[in-house]
């Protein structure tokens, strides 16, 4: 049964179960501290396939693969898959998942694609529409940099506040039972706009989006941030989560930072690697949910943390006409079984 509380955020009675999980990512995600966590690597660009936008499809297929094999499940058990990219028309979501024969429904919230997926699938699961949901979400850099800035070939300079969009998949099983981690709550994020104009600077955009969601969170529950064992943003990066802590600290969260990290300064080492302000991208906090989020809360070393993905809702048309950057934010609460 779905209760709502407060102003917007849903309760989830019998948690969804996250039956099965799986993170697929390329080379430079496996030159970062996580590199052991992933399920699979690719050291090509293109993998197996003749372009960018290919390889990002075959990501999808393989997180899903390996997140149902995980599970015991099969493709013909799903009942329906939500997924989604950066793409235009989210055409890495339905290459990647038409051979599945699964029922699909494709999703669009930028980076903040995968709590969106998951949120939807937990929906799905928790009102009985679904006994078993595929939820996946992928980026990558090279098709992302074509479509969103300028071709590789092009040599653009990077600014201090861009990011790495993260080549990279992450797909979750979600069941009505199996596994020691559910989805307890979710809040739907709003779209907040602070006139922010530079595409070179999602985390500027999308931190009020995230704050407003997060507040929104613990007001509607009655909590604060040291109820929780951690706090993970998507990809905000450095500029993104030093403006979030800003925007609570003022609102009275100064507990925040302590307990908080950011997806984007997860997957990359911004000392040894070339990412500027951090990592970004539909894969960046899909591949760290199913690497170090999921994995810690499997073996206990979390029990109880909120997942708040971020997206920057722009597109190339609307940055070329002067259009600001506006920008949302989906929350999830997991908790695991482990006392």
């Amino acid at each position: 049964m779905i209760k709502r509380l407060g102003a917007g955020t849903l309760m989830f009675e019998s948690r969804p179960r996250i039956a099965g999980y799986a993170s697929v990512v390329g080379r430079k995600e496996a030159e970062g501290p996580l590199c052991e966590l992933f399920d699979k690597i690719y050291f090509d660009s293109r993998g197996e396939d003749d372009t960018y936008e290919a390889a990002e499809s075959r990501l999808q297929r393989e997180a899903a693969r390996i997140a149902l094999e995980k599970s015991g499940l099969r493709a013909a058990d799903m009942d329906c898959v939500f997924a989604g990219d950066l793409l235009n028309q989210c055409v890495g979501s339905t290459f990647g998942m038409m051979g599945f024969g699964v029922p699909y429904l494709g999703q669009y919230g930028a980076c903040s694609t995968m709590a969106q997926n998951l949120l939807a699938g937990a929906v799905f699961v928790e009102s009985g529409a679904a006994r078993h949901a595929l939820c996946v979400t992928s980026s990558h850099f090279c098709a992302a940099e074509r479509q969103y800035r300028f071709p590789l070939e092009y040599g653009a300079v990077r600014t201090p506040t861009s990011q790495w969009t993260v080549t990279g998949a992450g797909s979750c099983v979600l069941s009505e039972s199996g596994g020691d981690i559910g989805i307890s709550a979710a809040t739907v994020g709003r779209i907040v706009d602070l006139s922010v104009t530079d595409a070179n600077n999602m985390g500027a955009a999308m931190a009020p989006a995230a704050a407003d969601t997060i507040m929104r969170f613990l007001h509607d529950t009655g909590t604060s941030p040291r109820d929780y064992d951690r706090i993970f943003t998507g990809d905000l990066g450095m500029v993104g989560s030093e403006l979030l802590y800003d925007l609570l600290e003022r609102e009275g969260f100064a507990d925040f930072r302590g307990r908080h990290d950011d997806c984007g300064l997860l997957i990359y080492n911004r000392e040894e690697q070339d990412v500027h302000a951090g990592g970004s991208g539909c894969g960046c906090c899909a591949s760290v949910l199913c690497t170090r989020i999921l994995g810690d809360l499997a073996r206990g070393a979390l029990h109880n943390v909120l997942f708040i993905a971020t997206g920057a809702l722009l597109s190339t048309t609307t940055s070329g006409q002067g259009k600001s950057i506006p920008a949302v934010a989906h929350l999830l609460r997991l908790q695991s079984d482990h006392a």
